[in-house]
């Protein structure tokens, strides 16, 4: 057999193997040092996704969506010529910061005017200096209120009515910056200037945006990358201690753990990827997956070292050898199926996902082996553990555990089985109640900064979630016709009728504004003009050049709304934080409708030929959002199904014997059901950070039906009868499924310290699937591998 010979190999070359680790691990810890935040929008749909490659293409066309960053104040201040400078003096600070390219705010407005002597538009600065007394900060406030265009853009419609109010700063980030680990002191430093203008005046500043939202969350996984490993390794050495009763079963537990953070995170680097929410979580989590290796291990040797009452050299290395080739099997079957739980995410094609995945599966998997590496060879160096560190072993209370766990299966089997059934049906309904919704920034807490001011912006003016409509007129000059602009206002009428969307920003928009210049400045001619009006007023507007540029500040704005081949155009808006179930039904109302204003004949009611048609699309981070959300969602029910096929796989392997493989699997399966009931009961939605419970979990929870399965095969190797079997696996496999339990609960309890609420979320609910995955496989295993024994012995009778 291949693991006695293993078990042989690791003990007879333990110096070369300690050195091939030691070179690997000083390789992967130089990799570590190359590792890298990612500082762009989780990337969930695949690449090959159509929502994806719009949303692609969009950013390619028009730059970065998402790329504002606001700055609100409430103050009943504003129109006093001192507090107003000192506004004015924030927005040219901020603008001065290299890595800002616009600020908007009413210290800040533009205004155009015709000049006919030229025959084009002069763009002015309303506030092209401080102000020096009131009456022209009256003025400007009449002037900022005959400007419809910049309506709850820059304050809301008390402020605009009163000048007590809500008032924005609008921060536009330069796109090269966006996505890289500048924006994070760019952020800081607009922050650090925007406190300071808070402190000075007494009032609370607002800050929110995508690029401040981002940045805080790339912010806080760092910070939990960190809190998390020492929390790890913290709660699961205190444990190990208390459990041991040795320093040195911790310290080699906990280098061996070490070794495998190492490693995975070089994983991360040697395969090109970046560290993200989900991949911060993957450390800690191979700590508190790596320790029951360990811990089996050493539980096996110390039992071995237990069978003698004189524990010579020989006894010691045989010990070793058995520790290694029995516990060696064990758990390379639990890891593989702990490993299938992550790896099955790599089928989904969503880089995310896929990437978590392969670095947990792989880290896994490493982990596995340098514990069964380094354990026996550890241990064969250091001397023979003394009585008292083996007698935990025979813990009065965790013995009476166990004898009462095998009393029950022998004799309440159709209790446990009543019991189950009552759980799992109350489970099944609770589980129904699932809302399956999930939010940009719900993961914070009510109390969060960021959370507050969002809200805030979002009571305020409406909120700051992109959410953009794409347009390909298919022809070449075709966005600037009449007929173009016509179809545009009415899809901006079609969006106005819903609360939950910002006013527009698109060419119709600018058109307007310009429209209103030429006719004098005059509020009433803030319209889309007719098309011989148009046809004047292009003659003052400055044409766009081969890179989309007009020269000036205010009309540069023309290469986000419209490329150089004046072909294809974006309306904008944006929304508040909706939620993934609120969007889609948006977009299900709105792209018909989009589609029927477009591409529907509106004297006939029939579809206009395909040569004449428009391609449309709703876009945007948030819509890409909603989007990914409902992937992982389709995906969730595929991903378990294939951990729980794959799993089976191996338990068939082991058992031989497909009807006893299925049963075995059951006590794996049923604890997910429960945990989808405490959903359920306690209101947690199905979102990208819980769907992740069910796979990982059933993929760790097997790992208690292997070490079962393998040491009752085991049992039955030796001639046992299956009742004497089950009891004895119940006895020596159930102390170390119990102190494992124990490890991975209050490991995974960790990520309970977690700002997010979704990774908390995860870490109860995975905490609690392992626990009642432990009570399972010690309890509802054993009753099925009886039951099917005792109907078995019933047929042969007969």
């Amino acid at each position: 057999m291949i693991w006695p010979r293993i078990a042989q190999f690791i003990l007879n070359n333990r110096l070369l193997l300690v050195a091939i680790i030691v070179v690997g691990t000083v390789f992967m810890g130089y990799q570590t040092t190359h590792v890298k935040l990612s500082y762009e929008l989780a990337k969930i749909l695949p690449v090959t996704d159509p929502e994806f490659q719009r949303y692609d293409a969009f950013k390619k066309r028009f730059g970065q969506d998402g790329s504002v960053m606001v700055v609100g104040v409430e103050t009943d201040s504003m129109y006093q010529v001192g507090f107003f400078n000192q506004w004015y003096a924030l927005s040219q600070r901020i603008k001065a910061i290299p890595g800002i390219k616009n600020v908007i705010s009413n210290a800040s407005l533009y205004d155009v005017v015709r000049d006919d002597t030229a025959r084009k538009f002069r763009v002015v600065l309303l506030v092209p200096r401080p102000i020096t007394t009131q009456n022209q900060l009256d003025s400007l406030r009449q002037r900022i209120g005959e400007l419809p265009f910049y309506r709850g853009l820059v304050q809301d419609s008390a402020a605009a009515a009163t000048g007590s109010g809500a008032h924005l700063m609008a921060i536009t980030f330069d796109q090269k910056e966006l996505n890289t680990k500048n924006r994070i002191a760019i952020v800081r430093r607009v922050e650090a200037v925007a406190d300071s203008f808070g402190t000075a005046h007494n009032l609370r500043v607002r800050l929110s945006g995508m690029p401040y939202i981002r940045t805080e969350m790339t912010a806080k996984v760092s910070g939990e990358l960190l809190l998390f490993l020492g929390l790890a390794f913290g709660v699961t050495s205190l444990i190990l201690l208390y459990f041991f009763r040795s320093f040195t079963v911790m310290l080699a537990a906990a280098l061996v753990v070490a070794i495998g953070v190492i490693w995975v995170t070089g994983y991360i680097v040697l395969f090109g990827y970046e560290i993200t929410i989900l991949i911060g979580l993957i450390p800690p989590i191979i700590i508190v997956i790596g320790i029951p290796n360990a811990i089996f291990l050493i539980n096996r040797y110390q039992e071995e070292l237990n069978r003698h009452a004189v524990i010579t050299i020989i006894e010691k290395r045989n010990a070793l050898l058995i520790a290694a080739e029995k516990v060696g099997e064990t758990t390379f079957f639990a890891n593989v199926t702990t490993s299938i739980g992550f790896f099955v995410f790599f089928f989904t094609a969503s880089p995310l996902l896929l990437q978590f995945g392969l670095v947990a599966a792989c880290g896994v998997m490493t982990t596995y082996a340098v514990s069964l590496v380094l354990i026996p060879i550890i241990f064969s160096y250091l001397p023979v553990p003394a009585p008292n560190h083996r007698a935990h072993l025979d813990r009065p209370f965790i013995t009476r555990f166990l004898r009462w766990v095998d009393g029950i299966v022998r004799t309440r089997r159709t209790v446990i089985y009543g019991v189950i059934a009552v759980l799992t049906v109350v489970s099944a309904l609770l589980a129904l109640r699932i809302d399956a919704i999930g939010y940009v920034v719900d993961d914070l807490p009510d109390n969060d900064p960021i959370y507050q001011d969002l809200k805030w912006i979002e009571s305020r003016f409406k909120g700051v979630m992109p959410f953009e409509v794409s347009i390909d007129t298919k022809q070449p000059g075709r966005v600037l016709t009449p007929q173009t602009l016509t179809k545009i206002r009415l899809l901006e009428r079609e969006f106005a009728s819903r609360a939950e969307f910002t006013r527009p920003l698109s060419l119709v928009e600018a058109i307007k504004f310009f429209y209103q210049g030429y006719r004098g400045g005059n509020a009433k001619y803030y319209a889309l003009p007719g098309a011989l009006e148009l046809g004047k007023l292009g003659e003052y507007i400055p044409k766009p050049n081969a890179t989309g540029s007009t020269g000036n500040s205010l009309a540069s704005s023309y290469r986000s709304y419209l490329d150089s081949t004046q072909r294809y155009t974006r309306v904008s808006f944006q929304t508040p934080d909706l939620g993934t179930v609120r969007t889609n039904a948006l977009i299900a109302d709105l792209q018909p409708k989009i589609d029927s204003i477009f591409n529907i004949d509106r004297e006939t009611g029939q579809r206009v030929a395909a040569s004449e048609q428009y391609n449309l699309g709703i876009t945007g981070s948030s819509v890409v959002f909603t989007k990914g959300n409902d992937y992982l969602l389709q995906n969730l029910a595929e991903s378990t199904a294939l951990a729980i096929i794959l799993i089976s796989v191996i338990l068939i392997i082991l058992l031989r014997d497909v009807r006893l493989s299925l049963i075995a699997i059951a006590p794996s399966v049923l604890p997910l059901i429960f945990t989808a009931g405490i959903m359920g009961l306690f209101d947690i939605h199905l979102k990208p950070s819980t769907i992740l419970i069910f796979s990982i979990a059933f993929g760790i929870s097997s790992d208690g039906t292997i070490y079962f399965i393998t040491k009752y095969r085991d049992e039955l190797r030796q001639g046992r009868a299956i009742a004497e079997a089950v009891s004895n696996t119940i006895r020596y496999t159930g102390l170390s499924m119990f102190y494992t339990a124990i490890i991975l609960f209050a490991g995974f309890g960790i990520f309970t310290a977690s700002t997010f609420q979704g990774t908390a979320a995860l870490g109860i609910l995975v905490s609690i699937t392992l626990l009642m995955g432990m009570a399972s496989n010690l309890i509802l295993l054993p009753a099925f591998l009886l039951s099917v024994d005792k109907r078995r012995s019933v047929v042969r009778e007969r």
